[in-house]
């Protein structure tokens, strides 16, 4: 990120792009069941009022759509004109949810509103109208902690979206504590390892301390100085592990809440902070070998890993609360993400 002027402009690009992927994925998930119905992919315009909706489903639609007209607008500001970034967001946001809508026409699973489009289009608009309102301060804001606080790295807002990418990990109470990479369900594969106590809570204390020096890593990557480096890395992980104890209360039952800390995952936090403790300090090339190391046999070891006993009843808590959804989302994200990771290593180390 040599240019910081342009920073805040190229942060918003990689989060509209990011929160783009995310809305089709959630609108469009299981991906399965795809028909012809013999009803016109537009039909659903002329449908009268729902009969069944809530406040709740008509709040989500705004709020769904409102970053993404906020980060389009930011994103398209450097376009001539005072309107013509926020017109062209807005138009955008509409225009994506009207696609969706009309190819929700094809999934039995989905039903295509007028409603839904009108309340996605208002999220846009909102979006769009505050980041009009807010978006000087914005990137005035984001330029000062990017000049203090960021490393001027190539592709450092590459880097500051996969991080918040990776706040969604922790969101799938059934997964293995920061257990990204796992491909397995999209090829139909189980794991090479049965199912053993001792073997799984070492599997499981390597997955966790290689993802946590990876991440920790990353972070470190990013920050200007070490220093600075020393307090935000364990305060990252923090919020990670918190995430974690937040959704399994809620998503899950409070009663769950630490459930994720299990003899394997506490042996790999202990494991992965002691590493991190010595290699933050470290300098850029060894690190940036430990960082992709730590990636990948993180997703090797994830892949051989055994059945988590605590999948199942997890994921049948989230099928009585209907949140496979969000669960096929955060699922998602955990799967690619150590994939996209790794080439913005390669492009952040890259000599020029």
């Amino acid at each position: 990120m040599a240019h910081h002027g342009r920073g805040p402009i190229l942060l918003s690009r990689y989060l509209a792009l990011a929160w783009f992927g995310l809305v089709v994925y959630g609108s469009l998930h299981p991906f399965i069941g795809w028909r012809d119905t013999g009803v016109s992919t537009i039909a659903f315009l002329d449908g009268g009022w729902p009969r069944y909706w809530t406040v709740f489903d008509l709040a989500a639609n705004v709020a769904v759509y409102l970053p993404l007209g906020f980060f389009l607008t930011l994103a398209l500001s450097s376009l001539p004109g005072r309107f013509t970034a926020l017109i062209l967001a807005v138009l955008l946001a509409g225009g994506v949810s009207f696609s969706l809508e009309s190819v929700q026409t094809w999934l039995p699973s989905r039903v295509p509103s007028n409603l839904d489009l009108a309340c996605n289009a208002l999220g846009g608009l909102l979006g769009a109208a505050l980041a009009k309102h807010l978006g000087p301060r914005v990137f005035a804001r984001i330029a000062a902690l990017q000049h203090r606080l960021i490393a001027p790295i190539p592709h450092a807002e590459l880097g500051l979206t996969l991080l918040g990418l990776w706040l969604l990990v922790p969101l799938s109470p059934e997964t293995l504590l920061f257990g990204a990479g796992d491909v397995r369900q999209i090829f139909g594969l189980t794991g090479a390892v049965p199912f053993a106590a001792e073997s799984f809570v070492m599997i499981e204390a390597s997955i966790t301390a290689f993802n946590a020096v990876a991440v920790g890593l990353i972070v470190r990557m990013l920050c200007a100085r070490l220093l600075f480096a020393y307090l935000i890395v364990p305060v990252f992980l923090l919020l990670c592990l918190v995430i974690s104890t937040v959704a399994a209360a809620v998503l899950v039952s409070p009663a769950d809440s630490l459930a994720w800390l299990t003899p394997g995952a506490r042996l790999g936090l202990i494991v992965g902070s002691a590493i991190l403790g010595v290699a933050v300090a470290l300098p850029a090339t060894p690190r940036h070998m430990i960082t992709a190391l730590a990636l990948m046999a993180a997703a090797v070891l994830v892949n051989m890993a055994p059945p988590n006993p605590y999948s199942e009843a997890a994921l049948a808590t989230w099928r009585q609360g209907h949140f496979l959804n969000f669960n096929g989302l955060t699922r998602l994200v955990a799967t690619l993400w150590p994939f996209l990771t790794l080439p913005f290593l390669l492009l952040a180390t890259r000599r020029t």
